[in-house]
């Protein structure tokens, strides 16, 4: 599966259009995570624990958006976009979403 952010695949023709797909994942923080924030916050740093849930949120939204390609019979994803929004306290989505092709 070809994947990018812009508009084409270069050097690549496109053969179908399938229109929209997307994965989502909703994740909740872990109290571990939480207390680790809040020591970060009183000396400053990264959050890893955040970092890390946030990491494997984006690959779960992704492998669900390029099942859903593959699904319709799309071999790349363009113009792919993420979006997160907070669902409730210590809640996420996260979104992931792009035009479905094929291309040869």
């Amino acid at each position: 599966m070809h994947l990018t952010n812009i508009e084409y695949i270069p050097g690549k023709n496109i053969i179908e259009h399938y229109g929209l797909v997307m994965g989502a994942t909703v994740r909740a923080r872990n109290i571990a995570s939480d207390i680790m924030a809040m020591i970060t916050n009183l000396f400053g740093g990264e959050v890893h624990g955040y970092t890390e849930l946030i990491k494997e949120s984006r690959k779960e939204a992704t492998e669900r958006m390029i099942m859903q390609a593959t699904e319709l019979g799309a071999n790349a994803i363009v113009n792919i976009r993420f979006s997160t929004a907070s669902i409730k306290a210590g809640t996420a989505e996260i979104l992931v979403y792009g035009t479905a092709l094929k291309v040869n």
